[in-house]
């Protein structure tokens, strides 16, 4: 890539569920989930112009959005601190997700074998993180439109929320909805009994049998000390001969 890419947004909004019943509670997070600090999780899905009248027709993937992120209600809401445990959890408040549509003077083809670069930071919304847990949006997005007629998708998921494979999940409800297929619809499964069931217990409470908690073993009587410590010296003895030293003792038992 010899030139800088050129990016200039045009609008910047916040994309709210479409149902206003999406439920309204907190998300429990995994001590797995809180070990790393706050940060986006970024991807850029780049498309070629299809030649449609309608291709990724900004209205059509706003109003889709909308309705994915009603299954996906956690990625709208915002983190918060629980007061009485001091954890981090997924407050589900429907505060929106960041969309936004950009243009640029490049090319898709400018970006070459797209290899990771610099200039593919301006294809995704920045966050900023000053304001604490609770003030910047859990996922953002953007649309970039390349005058060659191609397209970028820009997505920032926060690490916490989705792995690989639960953003992917998201992207494809998206575009499913997007394109008027329903019929491949699944809602993520955001049942946190297991963690809960996992989480580490304060003070710890062991629930099977585990040696660390037995008591130590009874000592066995003195009249057996003597017999014992014979056979454990005769056995430490024959642990420390090697070939040499078993020939040596065959020859003079012989």
């Amino acid at each position: 890539m010899a030139e800088k890419v050129m990016v200039s947004i045009r609008e910047s909004t916040m994309v709210r569920p479409a149902e206003e019943s999406t439920p309204w509670d907190s998300l429990w997070l995994s001590n797995s989930d809180l070990a790393f600090p706050p940060f986006h999780t970024s991807s850029v899905y780049f498309y070629r112009p299809s030649g449609e009248h309608n291709f990724f027709d900004k209205g059509v993937l706003k109003q889709a959005l909308g309705k994915a992120l009603v299954p996906f209600y956690p990625m709208a809401g915002r983190f918060k601190l629980n007061d009485q445990n001091g954890r981090v959890e997924i407050d589900c408040n429907a505060e929106g997700v960041v969309f936004v549509v950009a243009e640029s003077s490049s090319a898709v083809d400018d970006f070459g074998d797209f290899a990771p670069t610099p200039d593919f930071l301006t294809l995704i919304p920045t966050t900023d993180y000053s304001g604490g847990i609770s003030s910047y949006p859990i996922l953002v997005l953007q649309i970039t439109y390349f005058k060659c007629g191609g397209v970028s998708l820009g997505v920032g998921m926060e690490h916490r929320v989705a792995d690989g494979v639960s953003g992917l999940h998201f992207v494809n409800t998206w575009s499913d909805i997007a394109r008027g297929d329903l019929s491949n619809i699944k809602p993520p499964f955001m049942d946190r009994t297991l963690l809960r069931l996992l989480r580490a217990r304060d003070p710890p409470q062991p629930a099977f049998p585990h040696i660390k908690y037995q008591p130590s073993p009874q000592m066995k009587p003195s009249d057996n000390m003597k017999s014992t410590s014979n056979i454990t010296t005769s056995v430490d003895a024959q642990k420390w001969f090697g070939t040499f030293e078993a020939n040596l003792v065959m020859r003079c038992d012989g």
